[in-house]
């Protein structure tokens, strides 16, 4: 089997049955999943295999394939972090916007020349930004950076917001640990010590993360702080990308991560909450002052370029 189509599709076919509802035992059909993710049925059929191996899904003789599970109780740890065969370059434009040497509104030509790429990878990168809530298409033409991305006052209004709101999830009423949610997060955070912090990009360690606190607040069962953290979470995206350089502070939130999860299946919740405000206003802080060396680097490089003179011709 190819492992690495398979591990790429595997993420975004529960990302589409997910955006349909999809409830357990509703079947997986190869022609519409093929058709949204714009692959041939091959590589789709080698999805569902995956999810099968995850228990994810089951194959019936004759009649392919079914869901095990409801979709939206489908969380990122259950799934092999995500390889995009366009990382490298999806990370140098994101590196590259971060830094400000792409301006707030740009067009697809000037990328095309800066990165010397087909027209087809730059729009596979342009799309998944886009699908991220970063970039946005212009009226008229050309594509717009959202204007969060270099604001830290809007980074640290991000974690302000979820001390309201993740903590508060874990005092609801009807908090119902998900065992085998829960089983498997703790088995990612202990891959992560054992090594994987160094080894996995960004972008996927932007996705554990946030998954980890996604499934915290879902037990809560308050569909509204849900939806509100799954939103935050696609906002601070970028955001947290600058951070995600300083890999050895991960050591640390890893290890409180567990030390939550500890907390929540023992029934310490009144502990586990203040602990995770604790934890969101130590992590704000550090960030903060990441963004503040990260942006006095930026007018420090500014400053040392020499001015372009206009010779008139």
């Amino acid at each position: 089997m190819k492992r690495d189509l398979a591990e790429h599709l595997a993420p975004r076919i529960i990302e589409l049955a997910r955006a349909r509802s999809m409830k357990a035992g509703e079947p997986l059909r190869e022609e519409a999943f093929a058709k949204e993710l714009g692959v041939s049925r091959s590589p789709i059929r080698r999805g569902f295999a995956l999810l099968e191996q995850l228990g994810l899904a089951r194959k019936e003789p004759n009649r392919g394939f079914y869901l095990t599970r409801n979709a939206t109780t489908i969380e990122a740890a259950a799934l092999p972090p995500e390889s995009d065969p366009y990382e490298e370059l999806y990370l140098r434009v994101v590196d590259d916007m971060l830094r400000g040497d792409i301006k707030h509104s740009f067009f697809e030509a000037e990328l095309l020349r800066r990165y010397e790429i087909p027209r087809g990878q730059l729009l596979k990168v342009l799309n998944r930004l886009a699908s991220e809530a970063m970039i946005e298409r212009r009226a008229g033409q050309g594509w717009e950076l959202k204007a969060f991305l270099h604001d830290s006052d809007a980074h640290i209004q991000s974690y302000r917001f979820r001390m309201a709101i993740e903590p508060f999830a874990l005092r609801e009423p009807d908090y119902t640990v998900d065992k085998r949610a829960f089983s498997a997060a703790r088995a990612q955070q202990q891959r992560l010590l054992d090594g994987e912090i160094f080894t996995l990009s960004r972008a996927q360690l932007f996705d554990i993360n946030s998954a980890f606190h996604e499934l915290l607040v879902r037990c809560s069962g308050n569909v509204f702080l849900l939806e509100a953290i799954r939103r935050q979470n696609q906002l601070r995206r970028f955001m947290a990308y600058r951070s995600n350089l300083e890999r050895t502070r991960f050591i640390g939130q890893t290890q409180e991560h567990l030390h939550l999860i500890d907390l929540i299946e023992d029934g310490s919740r009144e502990e586990a909450a203040d602990f995770l405000h604790h934890h969101l206003d130590v992590v704000s802080h550090l960030k903060a002052e990441q963004d503040r060396r990260a942006e006095a680097a930026q007018e420090e490089r500014g400053a040392a370029t020499p001015p372009v003179v206009a010779l008139g011709l």
